[in-house]
């Protein structure tokens, strides 16, 4: 009887334990790995081909570049130990429909605790066979008065 009450305990625990992530608890694991700068992370959350898009407040005006997903983690993991970097997301706006998600974070973005610029991300998600990827990342920077 112990056994099979270990054995149950077991199987509803693994049930538990292996229920999939969701999209907004893929894009917090995203601002987790990215604070402590974990590339190994970043990159288990994203597709292998993520598609990595800014629109840029230049002095032209407003601009589209495109980043390269392994320059980005490059970026990632040369930022020196001394210089802390955190982006507050502001709200979380999350719509699914099947295997395809959207997740919509207004954020202000801190170096060393003073804030740098604010902006939004905007985050595609695809679900393939009940594992959340990032497929998609752009977002918008602009400064703030303050």
């Amino acid at each position: 009887m112990k056994k099979l009450l270990i054995i149950i305990t077991v199987l509803v625990s693994n049930l538990i334990f292996a229920q999939e992530k969701t999209p907004k608890v893929i894009v917090e694991d995203f601002f987790i790995a990215f604070h402590t700068k974990d590339t190994v992370a970043l990159r288990e959350l994203c597709h292998p081909e993520i598609v990595l898009r800014t629109v840029a407040n230049t002095k032209e005006g407003y601009k589209l570049e495109a980043e390269n997903f392994d320059d980005f983690l490059k970026s990632i993991a040369t930022i020196p130990a001394n210089l802390k970097i955190f982006e507050k997301l502001i709200d979380y706006k999350v719509e699914i429909d099947g295997n395809l998600a959207h997740v919509w974070t207004p954020y202000e973005f801190y170096v060393n605790d003073k804030l740098s610029h604010i902006g939004a991300n905007a985050f595609t998600l695809y679900n393939d066979n009940g594992k959340w990827q990032i497929i998609h990342l752009i977002d918008t920077r602009r400064k703030k008065s303050l």
